[in-house]
């Protein structure tokens, strides 16, 4: 029976109710949360005795270890079958509180740990990441600029680059959980309640609010998005043309038609998953952004749209640690590549510069010697890469430090 039978008591019909009927199986742990802070409020406001309280405490612990097999296909929502599972105490829980302040406070609640996956997650990655940077801190490679060859770093100093893209990565879910924090019970449906519990600063906000959980799509894009730069570098050093990694079988694919193949499916995997968590941040946006305070059925769109987020970002984080954990860097390869003496056009300028040239007489003297093919260096590539790029090894220790390692 749904909480409002006796409104509609003919019925829906089944197609409505396919519709209607929520699929939110995953709140179910944080239903069970929230109402036990309900349960709080009403005990303290003297609405539930001392044994009716323990009851429903007793009660929500064997429902929550018990979990979503107890929910049947008559309960339109966890909501609902949470209340039913709480027996004759369960018509009294609800006092004070409406599905639209209950769903928002489990959605935050959800929020709040996909949050914390998030950041352990990426916490894993760049471990992985760090440690291949302190063995690359100094294997010579070429930098890159419109994918030609531009000035020499080491593969230490490239990777590093991909720890500042994560570190902000991190502190995205750090800020979408605090916006998820403040708990909107209080707000009934719209306008509070008549009966002594706690109020919130504003009822109407409380329950229309969706801003943590675009917050939270938009970490997730912005993640998906440096994951998918990175999966893009992996896959193209994973080919015959760069050469500079070989992929692990741990994380590759094969060809079921070409024998030879292995496949760099996990990269691209992470940047194809990229597009779809722009949607489902744009989606978001665009279902909000027309709405009238203060709740409407509409904003049961918030749900599916993270629930999935979740599950791509924990997937594709688990499966690129083990990619670049995994994967062979061809130091030999990243050598030859970054050997080129015209990577060092750059760092000649300077050392006119230094010897007081003007930087656009010596750019022009060193770009003749180039077109001219008389270029020659006066300094070693890895000199010239430790002047301008410092203890790279010293770099990956301040970085783990930043990330609590």
């Amino acid at each position: 029976m749904t909480l409002w039978a006796r409104r509609v008591e003919a019925g829906l019909a089944p197609e409505v109710w396919e519709l209607v009927k929520a699929e939110d199986a995953e709140l179910f742990p944080y239903d069970c949360q929230g109402t036990r802070m309900h349960a709080n409020r009403l005990h303290a406001a003297g609405l539930l005795t001392d044994d009716e309280h323990a009851e429903v405490a007793s009660r929500l612990t064997a429902i929550a270890e018990e979990g979503t097999a107890l929910i049947s296909e008559s309960d339109e929502d966890v909501h609902s079958a949470i209340e039913r599972l709480l027996g004759p105490v369960g018509r009294k829980i609800h006092a004070g509180r409406s599905r639209n302040d209950q769903v928002v406070t489990a959605f935050r609640l959800w929020t709040l740990d996909a949050c914390a996956e998030a950041r352990a997650g990426i916490e894993a990655l760049a471990g992985v990441v760090l440690d291949r940077a302190e063995e690359g801190a100094a294997m010579l490679m070429p930098g890159y600029t419109h994918l030609q060859r531009a000035q020499p770093v080491t593969l230490g100093h490239h990777l590093l680059a991909w720890i500042e893209m994560l570190d902000r990565d991190r502190d995205r879910f750090a800020l979408a959980a605090a916006h998820a924090e403040p708990s909107p019970l209080g707000a009934g449906a719209l306008a509070g309640s008549t009966l002594p519990l706690s109020k919130v600063r504003n009822s109407l906000d409380a329950v229309a609010d969706r801003d943590f959980a675009l917050d939270y799509l938009y970490a997730c894009a912005a993640l998906f998005v440096h994951l998918s730069r990175i999966g893009e570098e992996l896959a193209l050093w994973a080919t015959a043309e760069f050469g500079y990694l070989r992929l692990p079988e741990s994380a590759a694919t094969g060809s079921s038609m070409m024998p030879q193949k292995l496949n760099p499916d996990v990269a691209e995997l992470a940047r194809g998953k990229a597009g779809t968590a722009i949607g489902r941040l744009t989606g978001l946006l665009a279902t909000v952004k027309g709405l009238p305070l203060s709740y409407n059925s509409d904003l049961g769109e918030d749900k599916p749209a993270a629930f999935a987020a979740r599950r791509d970002v924990r997937r594709v984080l688990a499966a690129l640690t083990v990619l670049v954990r995994d994967a062979e860097f061809v130091e030999e390869r990243l050598q030859w590549a970054a050997a080129d003496p015209s990577l060092l056009a750059t760092d000649a300028a300077e050392a006119l510069v230094a010897d007081g040239v003007p930087f656009r007489d010596a750019y022009e003297q060193v770009a003749e010697a180039v077109r001219a093919g008389e270029f020659e260096p006066s300094t070693s590539v890895a000199e010239s890469v430790a002047a301008r790029l410092g203890d790279v090894s010293a770099a990956v220790v301040a970085a783990r430090l930043r990330f609590g390692g």
